[in-house]
């Protein structure tokens, strides 16, 4: 099953503001939620996880060791919408880890 991955406006100028290679490193993860979007554990890939971001029910992926993307997952539409990128320590004080 196929999802759409969506970009909200926060990912969308973050990607704008980015420098090439942050812009493709960031593109090429994100895509890869298309295929699978939800964590596999004990799969050996800790970078995806379901947690409160907030308050509200979210995914995270980490990408790379500089950044976090939060995302929601849509099944009924087959959408993943990506919420926020975010530097990794900023993201930590948004779930707390």
């Amino acid at each position: 099953m196929g999802f759409t991955v969506l970009l909200g406006n926060q990912p969308r100028e973050f990607l704008a503001d980015a420098g090439e290679k942050t812009n493709r490193i960031v593109r090429d993860n994100l895509k890869q939620l298309a295929d699978d979007p939800y964590p596999r554990p004990g799969s050996g890939g800790g970078d995806r996880e379901k947690l409160p971001v907030d308050g509200r029910e979210m995914y995270r992926l980490h990408i790379g060791r500089s950044y976090t993307a939060f995302y929601t997952i849509h099944d009924d539409a087959s959408e993943v919408r990506v919420r926020e990128i975010l530097p990794i320590d900023e993201a930590h004080k948004r779930y707390g880890n």
